[in-house]
């Protein structure tokens, strides 16, 4: 039997939304990487593929940052992706709209602030907007998704 997501709309290769509220936490940002890879499975890019693995990848980096820099105690984290057109719009919404992610050079002796240099060599184009209807900000990533699933 497999697993349904939930709360997601990656059931059907027709689907061309996946929406998750998760937890601001580590835990609630794998279960978010983890459910982007089961969906990008079911709209036809295998795991393990170029596309999956891509957009796994910026999923896990957004996260990751709307977890530790985002993060207000007792507010979720929203993950949304759309597919349109052989693109994939990768979106994380935080609560926290006064802190701009910042992309900034990691000396080869840190451990963290590569992030976003990874995003902006997967996606095509990214950026951040302020949040729809709610307090925050939304960090969007563009990436080619070409393939089986662009065509369906």
């Amino acid at each position: 039997m497999t697993p349904t997501p939930p709360t997601g709309t990656a059931t059907h290769p027709a689907d061309t939304t996946f929406e998750l509220r998760f937890t601001s936490t580590p835990r609630g940002a794998r279960l978010a990487r983890r459910l982007t890879a089961y969906c990008l499975d079911c709209w036809g890019h295998p795991y393990g593929s170029e596309v999956n693995d891509g957009a796994s990848l910026v999923v896990a980096e957004l996260t990751a940052n709307a977890v530790t820099h985002g993060r207000v105690p007792g507010r979720d984290a929203l993950l949304r992706l759309v597919r349109d057109d052989g693109r994939l719009r990768i979106e994380v919404s935080d609560t926290r709209g006064e802190r701009d992610p910042v992309v900034k050079a990691a000396g080869d002796d840190e451990e963290t602030g590569r992030g976003l240099l990874i995003v902006g060599a997967l996606a095509e184009t990214w950026g951040v907007t302020a949040r729809t209807g709610a307090p925050g900000k939304t960090v969007w990533a563009v990436l080619r998704a070409d393939g089986p699933a662009a065509s369906s």
